[in-house]
């Protein structure tokens, strides 16, 4: 018999913009539990969009992360000794952490001065449709749609 579920936990919304969404990327981006730390390379990064864009920070954000969230996603299967991806929807909580986890991880592996730097760069790239971020999605859909055909194994 399973356990119960876990209670899902409350994240305060962040001091600047008051969005709990922000929180929840900012805990993603914090090291070694430093979240000031986090909080001022994010608060900088913003910054740094509204000075290139000239637009609204928040909505560049929050339109770079729906360009990045995935809405299917494959997982391996073996049947009779066969390995077999799978494609799977993903469920909305998991399609938004997905997303700012691809955000953070291409931020990091770009080239730049500094993080703040490197996540506006990453930002501004994902709310025009592009970067590596929205390529790693529109690889994760074909990869999807590629194997449609096993979809009938479901996990």
């Amino acid at each position: 018999m399973r356990k119960r579920k876990p209670k899902k936990r409350i994240i305060q919304p962040d001091p600047r913009f008051g969005d709990q969404m922000i929180t929840q990327f900012v805990n993603n981006l914090m090291l070694q539990g430093k979240k000031t730390i986090a909080f001022g390379i994010f608060y900088d990064a913003m910054d740094k969009v509204k000075e290139k864009s000239g637009e609204d920070e928040l909505e560049v954000f929050k339109k770079a992360l729906n360009n990045i969230m995935p809405g299917v996603e494959v997982r391996s299967k073996r049947i009779g000794g066969a390995t077999f991806q799978i494609p799977r929807e993903i469920r909305a909580e998991r399609r938004v952490s997905v997303g700012m986890k691809w955000l953070i991880k291409y931020a990091r592996a770009r080239s730049g001065k500094g993080m703040a730097e490197k996540l506006s760069a990453e930002i501004l790239a994902a709310s025009k449709g592009e970067g590596a971020a929205v390529k790693k999605r529109e690889d994760t859909h074909k990869m999807a749609e590629s194997n449609r055909a096993f979809a009938h194994f479901r996990v």
